[in-house]
């Protein structure tokens, strides 16, 4: 038997994971170990399988032993393969980056106990959608990542994330009641739902409904992906979150729409009828995320309006139908999955230091933790497109397939790629001048913490904001004591620097990663060796 044909295990373990956080859900630090445990073992088993497929390529997996198209099957190629072990690296790091943070602020029970099997069952319902073969189940993939996010979203039960949360369950309800009438709508034309199998089936329908069932898929998708203009609900939702969850949010979520939307375009849809509209897409979301983000004083809604951004850069790839052009986006949503996530984990830290998130009210944070401020430089610097980041390549690589494309909206996306990358240049500079630069008596009204922090004119730090500052709540990144300095915890610190090191190593291995890249798109638009590994040899010949 093929390794890869343990890959359900990958969405196995974590529901295991849960219920085994779940019965010890009165033991903190039990549950920290077995959800770490679990995540560990789910990476080493999705390293394992992606060895295995870039070997034998794509690998599908029949549950129950029930023949295609009538069973549930789950199918292992080069892209889900290694968006699978990105995705578990990542939410490994947030995950160690989330016990860090509990065990320093010692809670015990309520939000902390409620996290950790959540938080599995979020990555089991990621890790689900990526293997899906078919579209019912990954509607069931989406469904446990978003029931899992709105628990995850609301912790604390503020009424900011309550709000944020109510955004956030309307419009993915909205979503998934268009993916469910679009699976009805495809089992009614086809018969089938099973992806290769309408891969062969869906090109027999007339065009009209093809166009029609192209639009549902694309819009239930664009909604999840977050592409303009269906990206309304995003910057108002993620920054409310506890910390983790945004890191994890910004990271992965809209990746598995972006997913869907190039499992769907290169398998089901191979034409290119609707590029032109997706290149107008494309161009609209990366234009009016960064001008969002220009327009924000806060690092976690500057952040999430990037994120908007650079999903348009994903986009662009996907609309341009080429090898290279699907390779640069395989490449940089592995990029953009590290450098995201790291910097919202960065943000967490700079909350916790200065005690709030607002660029008005930081400042000389290079100062004060120097660690800090190069956590920060190295991520924001790779997501703007400085060479030689994988950010740099990666937009590199997008912007040589517009131009090998030729069309004039291709060069027009060229044109807004660029623009859109320097203005990211300009807000990451901002929150660096602003933040870590300028001295600490240039921020306006500056929290207690960061007072407490910062040096009086003898040179030593003023301890005067901690004497009126006691018994703050040290989950908002505060102190609990008088004559306390806040100290950010070794594992939060040590889970983002993991992070921000694999955001380099993807720098430094950018040549192999790449190739990796080109096999995974060369198979994609080839459909036939996914189509064969379901539905046997012959079954993708035309």
């Amino acid at each position: 038997m093929n390794v890869a044909s343990f890959a359900p295990l990958a969405v196995v373990l974590p529901f295991l994971g849960a219920a085994l956080a779940f019965v010890l859900i009165r033991k903190p630090r039990a549950q920290r170990r077995v959800s770490l445990a679990t995540l560990t073992l789910t990476l080493g088993l999705e390293v394992w399988v992606l060895a295995s497929v870039w070997t034998v390529g794509p690998i599908a997996v029949h549950l129950g032993g029930w023949a295609p198209p009538f069973g549930i099957v789950m199918v292992a190629d080069q892209f889900s393969s290694l968006l699978l072990v990105i995705s578990s690296a990542v939410s490994l790091a947030v995950l160690a980056y989330a016990s860090g943070q509990g065990a320093a602020d010692g809670e015990q029970g309520g939000p902390l106990s409620v996290f950790h099997p959540t938080y599995l069952i979020l990555v089991a319902g990621v890790s689900n959608a990526f293997l899906a073969g078919d579209l019912f189940n990954l509607y069931v993939g989406f469904e446990i990542l978003l029931t899992a996010s709105y628990v995850l979203m609301t912790l604390g039960g503020t009424g900011s994330r309550v709000r944020a949360g109510i955004t956030y369950v309307v419009v993915s309800v909205v979503s998934s009641l268009l993916f469910l009438i679009a699976i009805g709508m495809v089992y009614g034309a086809t018969g089938t739902v099973t992806l290769a199998d309408l891969a062969v089936k869906i090109g027999e329908l007339d065009s009209g409904t093809q166009d029609l069932l192209h639009v549902l898929l694309l819009v239930a998708f664009g909604i999840k992906a977050a592409v303009f203009p269906l990206s309304f609900w995003l910057p108002d939702s993620y920054p409310t979150a506890p910390a983790p969850v945004t890191a994890v949010f910004a990271g992965l979520l809209t990746k598995v729409g972006v997913y869907a939307i190039i499992r769907t375009e290169t398998l089901l849809f191979p034409s290119d009828k609707f590029n032109a509209v997706l290149l107008v897409v494309a161009l609209l979301t990366m234009i009016v995320g960064i001008l969002g983000a220009l327009a924000q004083t806060d690092i976690k809604r500057m952040l999430s309006f990037t994120l908007v951004s650079h999903i348009g850069y994903m986009i662009f790839g996907v609309a341009l139908s080429s090898v290279l052009g699907l390779a640069a986006t395989i490449f940089y949503v592995i990029h953009h999955i590290t450098i995201q996530t790291s910097l919202f984990m960065v943000t967490g830290l700079v909350e916790r230091r200065g005690g709030t998130s607002s660029i008005m009210r930081l400042g000389g944070l290079a100062k004060l933790s120097p660690i800090l401020a190069v956590l920060y430089f190295i991520p924001a610097m790779n997501l703007a497109g400085i060479p030689p980041f994988s950010g740099f390549l990666g937009k590199l690589g997008l912007l040589q397939a517009g131009v090998a494309d030729g069309s004039p909206m291709a060069y027009a996306v060229v044109i807004g790629g660029v623009v859109a990358s320097l203005l990211t240049l300009l807000v990451m500079a901002r929150v660096w001048n602003r933040v870590f630069w300028r001295s600490t008596a240039d921020a306006e009204n500056p929290d207690p913490v960061l007072l407490a922090t910062a040096p009086d004119s003898s040179g030593q730090p003023s301890m005067s904001a901690l004497r009126t500052s006691k018994h703050v709540d040290a989950t908002e990144g505060r102190f609990s004591g008088e004559n306390e300095i806040p100290i950010l915890p070794k594992m939060m610190v040590y889970s983002t620097m993991g992070l921000v090191v694999l955001g380099l190593a993807m720098s430094i291995f950018a040549g192999p990663l790449f190739e990796l890249s080109q096999d995974a798109a060369t198979s994609m638009l080839a459909r036939t060796p996914y189509i064969e590994a379901v539905l046997g040899e012959g079954a993708g010949t035309p």
